[in-house]
Order: structure tokens, then C-alpha cells, then sequence
């Protein structure tokens, strides 16, 4: 698109819906240079532009996005850097002076577990720059084997979840009593299942309604790309200690052409079209283990953060006040350990 993308997202403009819900965003970044993205920067100023744009969001969670790191650090503790970014950023925000929101009010930040149990003390650096924020990491297992698909993780090679490093790793953080984000691609969801059973006191959060690709190889044949989904979500909901975030659906690798139209798509339109999915994940993990997320500015490419939450509003239109509690905030607060 030839316009910035602000300019391009203000061109939709609708009323927002029920603005007194409370919302946790679970899942958001912050990058000060990042020339490869559509939101080149995505500082606190931008995220209270977002949150601000009618919608109640009374929280955020930061998800590491490989900002800031140590210069000079070993590779390990590279990533205490992005943590001591972000918590002079929350610290920022819960000064007030920005509104109501408090942005990163949980901290999901990074550490490699293939370090197996030697991760300990990056994890205690980690909570040493934040004690009362950090939450947790993400140790994202993202892979596929055809050439066109871009492995989106820092570790791009098969079978991360399955390795006995990763896992003694993994236990470590449950340990710790800290959460950890798995972002992966669909057809890595059985590996997630058997994951989350050899690890059953790790509270694990599923980014991105499971990673569902419905581009390359994976458009050729939607219906049994959706089958393949639908197993995978299933599998990974089989496991208790599994919560899933409802999310990601900006990023072009879902299949929408959201990003590819000159005037932005509305509420209404996304509403209905991420029905399906939305609906099918809730039916398997009950809303007690669902959060809405943004994953913004990433899904930014697609529409704007009041048109997504609108829609999230729509689409759970039918549900009771309690469970949509729970998505909209509770659930998040829960996997999260916000006070």
C-alpha cells in the first residue's frame, strides 16, 4: 500500500462497541528500529495511540520480540536486555501520566532452553530486571519443511519440543512458576500435545489460534489444510495445562487478503470470517482457557486495533458474560499471574 499505514487505517472508521468490557491485551511488541516491519517503531506513544482509540484495555502483555539486547553479553544473556527495556517502559506507564492502561504489566520475555537446566541463571537475571513483572518466556519452535515457508523462530530446525535440553529447560521455568509462550506452525500441534504431557506443571500458551497457515504449499488444498488444524487444535487441548491465544489472524500466512485491499476491511467483515476458527478453538478449550490477543503492530498490516477488538466483540456476541470475561481479561490475568 502506498500510504503510511496509519493513514491507511484511519480511512475505516466505526463507533466502538461495548466500551466499558475490560480487556488484557495479551500479546503485544515493542521495537524502537525495525525497517522490516509495517510499524517501523512501536514504542509506548504508539501502543497508547492503539489502546486509546475507545476500547477498555486496562492491561498489556509484552511478548519478546528481540528488542534491545545486551551489546557485549554472552549469547545467553543477550536477552536481559529487552527485559530491562521493557520494564523501564512499564515503569513509564504506570507512572499514569499515559492514561489509564498499563502497558506491560506482565513481561513475557526470552531465554534459549536448549540451555536444558543450565537456563537457571538467565532466567534469575531475567526476574532480577523485572520482579514484578516478568511473567514468563517464549521460546518460539516455529518450522516447516517446504523451502517457501519462512521458519518464523530464532531456532529454525524440526522437532525443538521433543529435544531433552529443551525440556529440562521447559521444567526449569515450571519451577520458577513461570509461564512459557510456544509460537509454532500448525502441522507442529501433535508435537505440542505430547509436549505439554511430559511437562504438566507448565502453564504453556499457544500463540496465534495454533500458527494456521493457508498460504504456499498449505493453500493448494484448504480442506484438508483446515482438517489438519482442527486435529492439531484438539490434540493440543487435550492437555490441561494448555491455553490458547485467539490472535494472529493479520498476518498474511492465515490466508486473508485483508492486507492486499485499499480501503481497510471493518468489524463486521472480520467478525465473520474468523468465526469459524475463533469458534472451533473456544469449543475445544472452553473459554477458561482462551484470551483474545491483538499481536499488534504484526497484525497492524490488516486492520486497525478498534476495528480487531470490535470484531472480537461481534464474533463472541453469544457467549455468557462470564465467558467472555474470561477471554477478554480473565484468563490472561490467570496464565499471566497478574496482580
Amino acid at each position: 500500500m502506498a500510504a503510511p499505514i496509519n493513514d491507511w487505517l484511519a480511512q475505516t472508521v466505526e463507533p466502538t462497541l461495548e466500551p466499558d468490557l475490560s480487556i488484557c491485551d495479551p500479546h503485544h511488541h515493542f521495537w524502537d528500529q525495525r525497517p522490516d516491519r509495517v510499524e517501523p517503531r512501536y514504542m509506548l506513544d504508539q501502543l497508547m495511540a492503539d489502546t486509546g482509540s475507545g476500547h477498555n484495555i486496562v492491561s498489556t502483555v509484552f511478548v519478546e520480540a528481540r528488542s534491545m539486547y545486551r551489546d557485549g553479553a554472552s549469547d545467553e544473556m543477550r536477552p536481559v536486555g529487552e527485559m530491562e527495556f521493557v520494564q523501564g517502559i512499564a515503569a513509564q506507564s504506570a507512572s499514569g501520566i499515559y492514561g489509564n492502561t498499563r502497558a506491560a504489566h506482565g513481561i513475557v520475555g526470552h531465554a534459549n532452553l536448549h540451555l536444558g537446566s543450565n537456563v537457571r541463571p538467565v532466567l534469575e537475571a531475567l526476574r532480577a530486571a523485572s520482579p514484578n513483572r516478568f511473567s514468563g518466556i517464549r521460546h518460539g519452535v516455529g518450522w516447516d519443511p517446504h523451502p517457501e515457508i519462512a521458519s518464523p523462530g530464532a531456532y529454525p530446525f524440526p522437532n525443538q519440543l521433543a529435544s531433552d535440553h529443551y525440556r529440562a529447560g521447559a521444567r526449569v521455568l515450571a519451577e520458577m512458576n513461570l509461564s512459557l509462550d510456544v509460537s509454532c506452525l500448525h502441522p507442529q500441534l501433535p508435537e505440542v500435545a505430547d509436549f505439554a504431557r511430559a511437562v504438566p506443571d507448565l502453564t504453556i500458551v499457544l500463540n496465534h489460534v495454533g500458527g494456521l497457515m493457508r498460504t504456499g504449499p498449505y493453500a493448494s488444498n484448504p480442506d484438508e489444510t483446515m482438517a489438519n488444524w482442527r486435529a492439531g487444535i484438539a490434540a493440543a487441548a487435550s492437555a490441561p495445562n494448555v491455553v490458547l491465544k485467539l490472535g494472529g489472524v493479520g498476518m498474511a500466512r492465515t490466508g486473508f487478503d485483508w492486507h492486499q485491499r485499499s480501503t481497510p476491511v471493518g468489524s463486521e467483515e472480520v467478525a465473520t470470517s474468523i468465526d469459524p476458527i475463533m469458534r472451533y478453538c473456544i469449543e475445544q478449550f472452553g473459554p477458561s482457557r482462551c484470551m483474545f490477543e491483538s499481536n499488534f503492530p504484526v497484525d497492524k498490516e490488516s486492520f486497525s486495533y478498534h476495528v480487531m477488538w470490535n470484531a472480537f466483540k461481534r464474533m463472541s456476541a453469544d457467549f455468557s458474560a462470564s465467558e467472555r470475561a474470561d477471554m477478554f481479561h480473565d484468563c490472561a490475568a490467570r496464565a499471566y499471574r497478574l496482580g
